[in-house]
Formats: C-alpha cells, sequence, structure tokens
C-alpha cells in the first residue's frame, strides 16, 4: 500500500534568517555538516538510505588529517572523547620496508594521527542527534542549536525546486511503495562517490570509472600479532612498495573506540592491479554468496576462497610482517579504486550543493577523504554563517577537491603503474603528507 506525507515544516519561517537543511547521506560528510549547521542555530534532517538505524562498522581505519581533527576540536562535546589522544593513535614516524621487512628509511617526527571509521561516526552521532552507544557519552542538548532529526530507511528519488525552497522526493528503502517528500531551504549532497543527487543535476558522463587496482582491507587485533609484527608498526605508520604493489599500515582504535596500548587493531591497506575484466577482478568482487559487487565487498562477506589466494600471492611477495596481517584478517574487505569528481558543487541557484566524497571521490592514497568533507562541511557552514564570500567558498572548496584529486591519481598511476623506484614513491608519500594550504592550489585548481 502506498503512502504519501509531505513535510512543509512551516516553524523554519518563523525565526529571521532560520533555514531547514535537508541533508542526504549520513555517513561522516553527512553528520559533519549538520552538526556545523545546528551549530549555527539551523534545523536539519538527514536522510540516509540504510534501512537500519546505524551503519554497519566499515571494518577500517583512517588518517585524521588537520581538517577533521580540527571539526572535533570545535565541536565534540562528549566528555570522554575530549582529548585528540581519546580519539585517534599517533604514529609518530613513517617507515619504509624492503621485501625482508627490514627497514630501510625513516621519517621522524611525522606525527600523523589514525582513528576509525566507528569510533568517528559513532561521535559524530552522539554530537548529532544523540545517539547513545559503549564508545562515548552523549552531550547535553544546547539550546542555542537548531533542531537535528536523523530518517533511516530514506532513500532520495528526486529534487525540485517550488517557491517555497526545495522539495526532496523519498521512498522507503526496504518499502519503495512508500514515498514522501520534504521541503528545505537548502539541500547537502553528501552521499558518497556514487552521489545520486549529483547525477540528478550534472550531465551523463561523470561517474565513477575504475582505476584498474583494488585495496584489500581488513584489521588484525593487536593481542594477535607476533611480537615482530607488533614491533614493526607500533607508534609508526609503515609502507612497502614494489611496482603495481604497495601495503601500508596502523594502529587505530579497537572496536568499542578503546585507545589502550595492547587492545588496539593494527589496519591495513595492500594496493594491487587487477585488469578490468579480468578474472581475478571478478572473483574478489563476488561475495561468498555469489553475489557481484560494483565497488565493495563489505566485511564479512568476502569470499573465503578468494581471500585465501590473496593470501597466498601475499606471502610470495610481501614483507613477513605485511604478509602476517593479510593472512590473519577476521573480516576482510574489498574496495575497488575509482575516479570521480564533478564540475561544480552547487546548482539551482546555490540551494543544492555537494560536498566531501559527492563532490570528489578521491583515491585512498591521498588519505583525505574524511579531511575533504570535515573541511567542506566546516567551510559551507562559515558561507552559510556569512563569515566568508560565494566565491571564497567555490573556490577553496573546489580548489581542495580538484588539487587532491588530480594528486590521487597521479600518485595512483606512478605507483602502481609504472616502475617508480623506492626513492620516488618516498618523495611522492611525503609530498602527500604535506598539509593543503591555499597557495599550493595552481590556478586551474581554482577557477570557478
Amino acid at each position: 500500500m502506498a503512502a504519501t506525507d509531505e513535510v512543509t515544516n512551516g516553524e523554519h519561517e518563523t525565526k529571521k534568517n532560520k533555514l531547514h537543511f535537508v541533508i542526504v547521506g549520513g555517513s561522516l560528510g553527512g553528520l559533519a555538516a549538520g552538526i556545523t549547521l545546528n551549530v549555527l542555530g539551523h534545523d536539519t534532517t538527514v536522510l540516509e538510505r540504510n534501512p537500519a538505524p546505524l551503519l554497519h562498522d566499515q571494518g577500517a581505519g583512517i588518517v585524521a588529517g588537520g581538517p577533521a581533527l580540527q571539526l572535533l576540536e570545535r565541536h565534540n562535546r562528549c566528555r570522554r572523547r575530549k582529548q585528540r589522544e581519546d580519539i585517534a593513535v599517533r604514529a609518530g614516524a613513517r617507515q619504509y620496508l624492503d621485501r625482508a621487512g627490514n627497514n630501510v628509511h625513516t621519517v621522524e617526527n611525522a606525527n600523523h594521527y589514525m582513528s576509525s571509521w566507528d569510533l568517528t561516526y559513532h561521535l559524530l552521532r552522539a554530537n548529532y542527534d544523540g545517539l547513545a552507544s559503549s564508545y562515548c557519552d552523549v552531550p547535553n542538548p544546547d539550546p542555542s542549536h537548531g533542531t537535528a532529526v536523523h530518517l533511516h530507511d530514506h532513500t532520495v528519488t528526486g529534487i525540485a525546486e517550488n517557491r517555497e525552497g526545495v522539495l526532496v522526493s523519498w521512498q522507503r528503502t526496504s518499502e519503495p511503495s512508500v514515498t514522501g517528500t520534504l521541503r528545505a531551504d537548502r539541500v547537502v549532497g553528501a552521499d558518497g562517490p556514487s552521489s545520486l543527487v549529483r547525477s540528478l543535476f550534472v550531465p551523463a558522463g561523470v561517474e565513477r570509472t575504475y582505476a584498474g587496482y583494488c585495496a584489500l582491507r581488513g584489521t588484525v587485533a593487536e593481542c594477535e600479532a607476533s611480537a615482530a609484527a607488533r614491533e614493526t608498526f607500533t607508534d609508526r605508520f609503515t609502507f612497502y612498495h614494489e611496482p603495481g604493489v604497495q601495503i601500508l599500515a596502523y594502529l587505530i582504535p579497537e572496536s568499542n573506540g578503546t585507545v589502550k596500548p595492547g587492545e588496539r587493531l593494527i589496519n591495513f591497506v595492500y594496493y594491487t592491479n587487477f585488469p578490468d575484466g579480468s578474472a581475478e577482478l571478478e572473483e574478489l568482487l563476488t561475495d561468498r554468496h555469489g553475489r557481484r559487487h560494483r565497488i565493495t565487498v563489505p566485511p564479512g562477506l568476502t569470499d573465503p576462497g578468494a581471500w585465501a589466494r590473496q593470501c597466498d600471492i601475499a606471502r610470495e611477495r610481501l614483507p613477513p610482517q605485511f604478509a602476517e596481517l593479510v593472512c590473519k584478517a577476521q573480516r576482510p574487505f574489498v574496495q575497488a579504486v575509482t575516479d570521480v569528481i564533478s564540475p561544480t558543487n552547487e546548482f539551482l541557484n546555490g540551494r543544492v550543493v555537494l560536498i566531501g566524497d559527492a563532490l570528489a571521490g578521491f583515491r585512498p592514497h591521498t588519505v583525505a577523504s574524511t579531511s575533504q568533507a570535515a573541511f567542506d562541511a566546516m567551510l559551507y557552514a562559515d558561507y552559510v554563517a556569512g563569515r566568508v564570500g560565494r566565491d571564497e567558498w567555490k573556490r577553496k572548496t573546489l580548489g581542495y577537491a580538484r588539487f587532491v584529486h588530480k594528486r590521487g591519481v597521479d600518485m595512483g598511476q606512478r605507483s602502481q603503474h609504472l616502475q617508480l623506484p623506492l626513492e620516488e614513491y618516498i618523495r611522492d608519500r611525503d609530498e602527500a603528507s604535506i598539509p593543503i594550504r591555499d597557495d599550493m592550489f595552481p590556478e586551474w585548481a581554482t577557477v570557478i
């Protein structure tokens, strides 16, 4: 039975300059946007297509770059997670191994901060809509903030202007016959690299394209790793490279967010080439139930036989400490590496905007996706608040997206498809670790 439910949100007109933002996508970027806009006193509604109230643990580590840490330092009000050391594991150096597992180069005082997707997600949910969890306490409501509504099981089907603003059409993900609309003053597309919002406004031809290789990912409990592996990976961001292959590892908080030594996880990302259409790629992207996934095979669904074959290859080609991680991973998953970038970040005269991965899906080498989401959310809130003008907002947002996107493509092409010597790989990685500034953007990256 079909149902229709239109929400006009007339109460948003009762206060001068108070707006209602509908945010499409309830992952890190959407939650960051919701928090930064609520702090300004605006009302937000997050529409998340996942049928469950919580997004599943992605089983992945994230490098918490400057903007991501800045977002949490500004807006995280959870008492148990106020300090940087409570939300991330510090890696004080970068190191590079040879095939035998020996350290052949070290960069001291690198000071990377590593967190996990699930801890970051629960922190943002606690601060956005007061979600209680074992990861953190729930902050007390702030009466100066706007209302925050999180609606799961809502798949957006259309966006259209009307005299009062924008109408967002949706249907239940689990029951498509149930439909409705939401009225918004503005719509924020934060729905990832395969963004539906972007597809509604950008001409055909701007879709995700496969880059020729995959990231094999997983974690191993620190306490289950060998002494040699713990010694190698503790307090260090560790890399190995050979033509067509690269792997990296770092420590992250454990599944309930603990950062206590001995109880953390060792996270690895293993890049290896698989030609488009090859039997190896088809095997890796087909899950244990026989379903072929387009981009990602989630944790728990990777085919055990396919992973076992990758473990055999890892033992042949990787340093022993890295091969151990691949072989001991309990819930590995596979991501096809892709490229996508939108030509602009706003539509309908600014009533619809894109942020984060919906604007530009970065290759993982840049370790910048979470930082981009935080950067875009904070800068958009500054624009809404009148602290920056439209031209500055567009220049910085598009400049960041275009510059880092190109950096990721260049890094991937060099490391995966060229006979790159270790010295050049180290140089590329060092350059990728330099904090991004406005004066780094070339002219082509900022033309609006």
